[in-house]
């Protein structure tokens, strides 16, 4: 029984670090190119609109869809890893 509580231990520490690489990402595209770097971005053009611009009303939207779906991706190998996948 103590191997498996180390198991489920190391299961939710690699859950852990995925959801805190994931959500600093969205941190740095949403309030970084949307917010920090603004100025710099708007430098360069994206059809016609500012790069900030865009990353502050599309780019962190369309990041944050792409980001949910590394996650399932992400689960679903840590689930077959560590054989608690639903199959």
């Amino acid at each position: 029984m103590p191997a498996q509580n180390e198991k489920m231990k190391a299961y939710w520490r690699k859950n852990l670090q995925t959801l805190f690489v994931l959500l600093i990402v969205w941190f740095v595209v949403s309030f970084g190119c949307g917010i920090l770097f603004v100025n710099e971005l708007n430098e360069i053009r994206l059809g016609g609109y500012k790069l900030g611009f865009w990353f502050a009303q599309q780019g962190s939207i369309f990041v944050f869809v792409i980001l949910i779906f590394v996650y399932v991706v992400r689960m679903n190998r840590l689930d077959r890893e560590f054989d608690v996948d639903e199959e």
